[in-house]
């Protein structure tokens, strides 16, 4: 049986990889070791979702291995490399806010735990395609000197720019702000494309958007649209930074980030770069995100607007994933954003409800 690699498998994209990927018939074995509960809290932990996956499917098993170990990383690719197929790579310090805090350990964890990745392919499995989940925020905030107008609700460009339907990967890296947690991010982005070009092994950067679905433990530095609905549903107080809410993301469900690991395992190709959002078709401002929040919940989100912005954040990101669709023609969109936000709501409304009645 053909076995799968999956690192922060407790994760939003690491659990619907898991899921996913039994399903094709995979043994999969995770590396987790919870370190989203260090990063946000307790109420962000992946340990219910990693029990829960150990509980489901038979074809999984997690590990405590944090992906800094390298000895522990190169162990686990020698001891299936016989029948290991492809390494996704989606464990992170994924915060900005939580990396300006503590820069060792955001570097260590995202550049030098894929580093150690990356070696344990090199020398173990070289031809096992390597996914790694990047971040848009490799562009900084470059983004943010876009010719953006104001529509009301939101920021948008002119329908004839030549990024109106999205960012490319043309866009430079240089010469901008990136945030500490940017620059982490690029430093593995850019060592994954040149493990593929240098050593010939089947690499892609998924430049991602904003990833949501109803795995996502919704954190207030990270998790926008889970946190978001997540306050909306509770009644906890929610703070916007900057940009008078009209700030612009495409979010991508994980269903349709795992749907395309596997058109690109099933044909890969060396260092490629991908920008995978939800592009055109799922796209929202923050304004126009709670608006609907507030629709599904029938609860008004007590919420203030804070003139300061995060440091390199986004006033308008949508991917263009002309690229991506060119190369696999049977890559869609298939979750709006207030079908994404139904699901939250839908998939965690009875636990939130117990904690907020819990609290209060």
């Amino acid at each position: 049986m053909p076995k799968a690699i999956v690192t922060g498998s407790g994760g939003l994209i690491g659990s619907e990889s898991v899921k996913h990927f039994v399903e094709l018939g995979y043994d999969v074995i995770g590396l987790e070791n919870d370190m989203r509960s260090r990063f946000f809290g307790p109420e962000a932990s992946t340990s219910p979702t990693t029990n829960r996956l150990v509980s489901e499917l038979p074809s999984f098993t997690s590990l405590e291995i944090d992906i800094r170990d390298a000895d522990a990383v190169t162990k686990v690719v020698r001891d299936n490399a016989a029948d290991l197929e492809i390494l996704i790579h989606t464990a992170a310090q994924p915060s900005h806010d939580w990396a300006a805090s503590d820069a060792q350990m955001d570097f260590t964890v995202n550049a030098n735990g894929t580093l150690n990745l990356l070696e344990a392919i090199r020398h173990e499995k070289p031809d096992a395609t390597f996914i790694h989940m990047s971040t848009n925020k490799v562009y900084g905030d470059r983004p943010n000197f876009l010719p953006l107008y104001d529509t009301g609700t939101r920021l948008e460009l002119p329908e004839d720019h030549e990024y109106y339907k999205g960012i490319d990967t043309g866009m430079s890296i240089d010469r901008c702000m990136h945030s500490i947690f940017g620059a982490s991010k690029v430093a593995a982005d850019i060592m994954v494309q040149e493990y593929g070009r240098y050593f010939d092994i089947p690499t892609v950067c998924f430049r991602g958007g904003c990833l949501t679905g109803p795995a996502h433990a919704g954190a207030k530095l990270h998790g926008f649209l889970s946190y978001l609905m997540k306050c909306t549903v509770t009644g906890d107080a929610y703070t916007i930074f900057g940009y008078d809410g009209k700030q612009v993301r495409d979010n991508i469900h994980s269903a349709d980030v795992v749907k395309a690991m596997e058109l690109f395992h099933a044909n890969p190709k060396t260092a490629a770069v991908y920008n995978l959002g939800g592009g055109r078709d799922s796209n929202v401002s923050m304004l126009e995100a709670i608006e609907l929040c507030q629709k599904i919940t029938g609860r008004e989100l007590d919420y203030t607007l804070s003139d300061q912005a995060r440091a390199g954040d986004h006033r308008w990101y949508i991917s263009d994933l002309s690229d991506f669709k060119a190369d696999y023609p049977g890559f869609a969109i298939t979750y709006g954003i207030e079908d994404v936000l139904r699901e939250i709501y839908e998939a965690n409304l009875e636990q939130w409800s117990s904690a907020a009645s819990a609290a209060g």
